[in-house]
């Protein structure tokens, strides 16, 4: 398979997956998932683009965001990994991959729905890290609800919480620590631009994100600080078992994109990687479509 350097065909470099059915109650384990997903443990390659940063991770247990701090390790960034107490078990598989490659990694249990966890969070990562200098708000809830009518009010309003409340208030206890030359990379979705009818509430927050992180872009330019956006398409993680995909579509999962397979969590990292480090720097409020070739605006 190589790294992700190697030459090779990108609808050959991973299968096309066929999950079985399967179902995990929130938030969900990389470790109990079929197929176990590739987070770039032994895949990603780094080459010092961060060498010497400090990177406050939300969602940085499993999924994306755990394939984000393995990245950002193996370039040469300390990582404080936000995530809920549920996932202990997959944030210490994430953690002792990133002191295997010499960096710290500082783990940080709670519920980012909670305004005053968030301001922990933040404090903790600084005091631990030394400072910080990349923020991802990666973390993400979405459930399926057929019709509008089953779209609980609980769920409507965790969602939000979970997707841009907690960005909000992370981000803006974040900001007075951020220097110049800092980068915060928020995730977004393909489902902004194309939202499944079955979930309306998580496609809205995803877009949500969008308009957020471009105002918030063209307010932080002048003080050197740059925000963009990573758009997945799909990509097999813990969501997707969740009730983020209706089980009996599993087994179909990703397979209609133009590349005919899903994404691994560990071909999202460069995305983020890219956009954290210097050689973006004049990439400001851009959405970076990570997605197997699904059209976007």
């Amino acid at each position: 398979m190589g790294d992700q350097y190697t030459f090779q065909d990108p609808a050959k470099r991973y299968p096309s997956i066929s999950p079985p059915e399967q179902r995990q109650q929130e938030p969900g384990l990389d470790r109990v998932l079929e197929p176990y997903a590739d987070h770039g443990e032994n895949t990603y390659r780094g080459t010092n683009r961060l060498e010497g940063r400090k990177a406050l991770i939300t969602g940085a247990d499993s999924g994306i965001g755990a394939a984000v701090a393995v990245a950002y390790a193996r370039e040469g960034a300390d990582v404080a990994l936000s995530y809920h107490p549920d996932e202990e078990a997959d944030a210490k598989h994430i953690v002792s991959v990133i002191e295997e490659t010499g960096k710290k990694a500082v783990p940080i249990p709670g519920d980012i729905m909670d305004r005053q966890h968030c301001t922990e969070l933040v404090a903790t990562a600084v005091d631990q890290l030394g400072g910080l200098d990349i923020l991802v708000n990666n973390a993400g809830k979405q459930i399926v609800a057929q019709r509008l009518e089953d779209l609980s009010d609980e769920q409507f309003d965790q969602t939000f919480k979970t997707n841009v409340y907690a960005m909000f208030w992370i981000t803006k206890e974040a900001l007075p620590h951020l220097p110049a030359g800092s980068s915060i990379i928020n995730t977004t979705s393909i489902e902004a631009y194309q939202p499944p009818p079955i979930r309306i509430d998580y496609a809205t927050t995803k877009a949500s994100i969008n308009v957020f992180s471009k105002g918030l872009a063209q307010q932080l330019a002048p003080r050197g600080i740059r925000v963009n956006t990573v758009a997945p398409g799909p990509v097999w993680t813990p969501i997707q078992p969740t009730d983020g995909q209706p089980q009996e579509e599993l087994p179909g999962f990703g397979q209609s994109t133009p590349l005919g397979r899903a994404g691994q969590p560990t071909e999202m990292a460069p995305a983020f990687v890219f956009l954290a480090s210097p050689e973006s720097s004049y990439v400001i409020g851009e959405t970076l479509n990570a997605n197997g070739g699904m059209p976007t605006p």
